[in-house]
């Protein structure tokens, strides 16, 4: 019954956002879940930021067996994908006034 008036009501896709989100170190592990973060939902992707290049590989390696526990977990077609993505990059960007492209690199050569 409850099922039926979300799809009535077309909100299968928030209520699927709030169970990936919501559920995230439940259905992934607390291991995995310790270092890898889902960021952003999108139709049927997640975004999944790690915390480092190697936890990032190893979701990336693992993926399948997550997408079968979400299919175990949420229903058949909430997730098809898991977009993995590294830690952020740090910024090379220093002070207000700053150069922008290359800079003062482009003269070596």
């Amino acid at each position: 019954m409850f099922s039926r008036m979300l799809a009535e009501r077309g909100w299968r896709s928030p209520v699927a956002i709030g169970a990936v989100l919501g559920r995230w170190h439940e259905i992934v592990g607390a291991e995995i879940g310790a270092h890898c973060v889902p960021e952003s939902f999108d139709a049927d992707t997640v975004l999944v930021r790690c915390d480092s290049t190697a936890w990032a590989t190893q979701l990336r390696l693992i993926t399948p067996q997550v997408l079968q526990r979400f299919e175990a977990e949420l229903g058949v077609g909430v997730v098809k994908k898991l977009s993995v993505i590294g830690p952020a990059a740090p910024s090379w960007r220093k002070g207000g006034r700053s150069v922008r492209g290359r800079g003062p690199r482009d003269t070596y050569g």
